[in-house]
């Protein structure tokens, strides 16, 4: 007999849509206060926590492809919120600018990931 796969049942599944449902959320705070994407709220809170890093390590750090991570980067330092220091033969270095107007912290009333209701992620059926 063959088992049928119930997206309900199936954990990768299941956390993918969670981990986009807070995704969201927390990209809701950040374009509602700053005009961040998520891409670049990731950049910005990478960059604020670790400090200067390649975009390759961004796109280690953040699991985001290089060219998300680029268009970013690119978004970000037009912004001002970046600055971009090439090194030769090597990827730009990217870091978060002192202070960018609290880009690098949630509201303090948000808790990432608060209000995120996500009743389709029920239990399993067993």
């Amino acid at each position: 007999m063959t088992a049928t796969l119930k997206l309900d049942a199936f954990l990768p599944y299941r956390l993918s849509v969670a981990s986009n449902r807070v995704s969201g959320t927390i990209a809701g705070a950040y374009q509602a206060r700053f005009g961040l994407r998520i891409p670049e709220w990731r950049l910005v809170t990478v960059l604020a926590e670790f400090g200067s890093m390649s975009q390759q390590a961004l796109c280690g750090r953040t699991q985001m492809d290089k060219v998300t991570v680029s268009r970013a980067a690119i978004s970000l330092h037009e912004r001002g919120l970046v600055t971009r220091t090439p090194q030769s033969g090597r990827p730009a270095l990217a870091s978060a600018r002192p202070e960018p107007r609290g880009v690098g912290a949630l509201p303090s009333d948000r808790t990432p990931g608060a209000g995120v209701r996500t009743p389709h992620l029920r239990q399993p059926q067993r």
